[in-house]
């Protein structure tokens, strides 16, 4: 068994390409429905304010590009892809069906942060506290369950026998373009 600090240092790249994969996801239009196995539930995703990036130059040097702002262009962040980067975080603007919500995954922990819920009914009374908090539980499981099942189907591609052949390829040609 794996000490886990030597599983974390091993294993920790999968993080930052599973964002890297995510962005190519979002921006190939790629059913998340197919994807992910949620039928039953109309899921959309786009980026939101924010996106890092970050390239190893060798020798301990990263450069780290930090894209912000609710127009910004990606150009940069492609650039950044071109020359070997990955995403090391980003800011997400997650739909499921007609509730709303907004956070940011960063890539080496997988940690959502800035988890904002639809809102929720305003509380009365303090009888009204236990539902609301229930309530408030239930919307934040539906991002970590869609986070959970595009985290699933990214792991199932990328130890395929196909992920070099067709994904790969299909990563390698969008960030050309």
């Amino acid at each position: 068994m794996l000490d886990i600090a030597v599983a974390y240092n091993k294993y920790k790249f999968l993080g930052n390409e599973f964002l890297t994969w995510l962005w190519y996801v979002i921006e190939a239009d790629i059913n998340l429905g197919e994807l992910t196995q949620i039928k039953d539930r109309l899921i959309s995703i786009k980026i939101g304010n924010s996106i890092v990036l970050e390239n190893s130059l060798g020798d301990d040097a990263k450069e780290k590009i930090s894209i912000k702002g609710d127009d910004a262009g990606l150009e940069e962040g492609t650039m950044a892809l071109k020359k070997g980067g990955v995403v090391t975080e980003i800011n997400l603007n997650l739909k499921i069906d007609e509730a709303e919500y907004r956070f940011t995954i960063k890539g080496e922990s997988m940690n959502i942060t800035g988890l904002k819920t639809p809102t929720s009914g305003k509380i009365e009374g303090p009888d009204e506290v236990e539902g609301a908090v229930l309530e408030k539980v239930f919307l934040c499981n539906n991002v970590f369950e869609i986070i959970d099942a595009l985290y699933s189907a990214y792991i199932k591609r990328r130890i395929s026998d196909t992920w070099t052949a067709q994904d790969l390829t299909a990563m390698r040609a969008w960030i050309q373009l």
